[in-house]
């Protein structure tokens, strides 16, 4: 990919447009493998699953954060208050200035709520911090988190672990249509195939967790999803995206010319 093409979020550089989601795998070998097979540079980690304060966490040392961004969430959050809790708590133990903003009170769907999302993003980037939040696929609300001064917005594309791929197409077009600040489509993606199909609607990267985690074999899943992510991205850039459809077929090869003439010189015609 061309060094033009790289990923940037708030003033950083990313080539890798796969996220990477921690929890769920079987082990931390596993995780390892996985983040090393996919190439990820965003690797999320729930505050409430991790002790940022401690060199020892069995997930932290998995991950090399000389070449990896890591990304704190909020996962467990049921309010506004909770979030920003949590991401004060992770800054002051060392986990920096970003953080993904999950807020999902209801324990049924994990849907995120909309409007404790917005509260705790205009709280948080108040604040400094660089703010990617999980939200609905919702134009309005990710025009509004966009206004606020969120670094990303990161509508799912369908409920989060369910791995449905993406059943909120034709908001997700809407959204990265209207967006000034990169797309990450979050939740829901179960197979490579959804990622390139993220990729090829124009999302800027997409995070997968479940689909990679409960694999048979996560590395080489990780992997796929990495080749997908790639091949999607290589797609909306190149190829032609206006090009007509057909219900006749349409031969790309001559059908007359060389056997026509062929069949005739058999029959004697010539």
């Amino acid at each position: 990919m061309a060094q033009s093409d790289d990923l940037i979020i708030a003033g950083r550089r990313f080539k890798s447009r796969l996220f990477l989601g921690t929890g769920k795998f079987s082990s931390g070998a596993s995780l390892e493998q996985a983040i090393h097979s996919s190439e990820t540079e965003v690797v999320t980690v729930a505050l409430r699953r991790v002790d940022l304060s401690s060199t020892e966490d069995d997930i932290l040392t998995k991950i090399d954060r000389e070449r990896i961004l890591l990304l704190p969430n909020t996962s467990g959050a049921r309010d506004a208050e909770e979030a920003v809790r949590l991401a004060r708590l992770s800054r002051e133990l060392g986990g920096g200035d970003w953080v993904k903003l999950e807020v999902t009170p209801d324990p049924v769907y994990l849907l995120p709520d909309p409007i404790e999302t917005l509260k705790a993003a205009k709280i948080l980037v108040k604040e400094g911090f660089n703010v990617l939040p999980y939200i609905n696929a919702d134009p309005i609300l990710c025009k509004h988190l966009e206004e606020a001064g969120c670094a990303t917005v990161m509508p799912l594309g369908s409920p989060i672990g369910t791995n449905q791929g993406i059943r909120t197409l034709a908001n997700l077009e809407i959204i990265i249509e209207q967006s000034n600040i990169p797309v990450v489509v979050d939740a829901g993606l179960g197979l490579p195939s959804h990622a390139a199909q993220a990729m090829e609607l124009g999302a800027d990267a997409v995070l997968v967790n479940t689909a990679i985690a409960i694999a048979k074999d996560p590395a080489k899943i990780a992997y796929a999803f990495k080749l997908a992510t790639e091949a999607g991205r290589i797609s909306r850039l190149y190829s032609n995206s206006g090009i007509s459809t057909s219900k006749k077929a349409s031969a790309s090869s001559p059908l007359t010319g060389f056997l026509e003439e062929e069949s005739r010189n058999v029959h004697g015609v010539i």
